[in-house]
């Protein structure tokens, strides 16, 4: 699953900095160690791991006078010296969030062109070790099928992807999914949580029907199962 950048964000010391256009991405680098010696096999170099760090985390954007609390928070921060906690969050499907403490290294505002916008750019230094962070739904605890459709493997909150058979004469059957929290759609249709769904068709005696059962809490992943339905030939 994939999800647009728009709604990408970045707080320093806790509130959101306004008007940025682009985020650069996450970037982890760690240094090798060479341990190669004359006993190295096969005249191979050896090496091992060695310090990791955070790559910096660039900021471009429209310069925005009136936010004391964001960019000129940033600007007072750089003449200090001072470090920051700074969070991105990327758009609420991902559930996703880069937590560090950092330095601002450089930080520009650019030239005013005339009828232009007046650009702002800023880099920091992150110090430590960062933290990403994947918030997800919870899913389901249970789904039940009906027409007696066996299920296989039997539901486990871990397992998203499934195999249900049904006889032959079984032309179509509905699905109970249950959730504790989030909102439940089976094939883009939402669901109440313990309540059966809408029938849904199932193809030709021999053929494969795909049933998608999607749970989604608000900023969270969401978490998606499929269901393959057989229909005996």
């Amino acid at each position: 699953m994939t999800a647009a950048a728009f709604g990408t964000s970045l707080a320093w010391n806790g509130n959101i900095v306004a008007g940025l256009t682009a985020i650069n991405g996450i970037e982890m680098k760690r240094d090798k160690i060479d341990v190669t010696t004359h006993q190295s096999a096969d005249g191979f170099k050896e090496y091992i791991a060695g310090l990791a760090e955070a790559g910096d985390v660039s900021i471009d954007g429209n310069f925005e006078f009136s936010d004391s609390a964001g960019q000129l928070a940033m600007m007072a921060d750089f003449n200090s010296g001072t470090s920051r906690a700074a969070v991105i969050t990327f758009p609420a499907i991902t559930g996703c969030t880069w937590t560090l403490t950092g330095f601002i290294t450089a930080l520009t505002i650019g030239d005013a062109k005339l009828g232009d916008a007046i650009p702002f750019k800023a880099t920091i230094q992150p110090t430590g070790k960062p933290v990403f962070a994947v918030a997800t739904s919870a899913g389901m605890s249970a789904v039940a099928l009906s027409n007696s459709a066996v299920l296989a493997p039997s539901f486990a909150i871990g397992t998203f992807d499934y195999v249900a058979t049904v006889l032959t004469g079984v032309s179509s059957l509905t699905v109970t999914p249950t959730a504790a929290a989030g909102v439940i759609t089976v094939n883009g249709s939402v669901v109440v949580s313990g309540q059966a769904s809408s029938a849904v068709a199932l193809g030709a005696a021999g053929s494969i029907t795909t049933i998608s059962i999607v749970v989604t809490e608000t900023n969270k992943a969401p978490k998606a199962y499929t269901i393959r339905v057989v229909r005996a030939a």
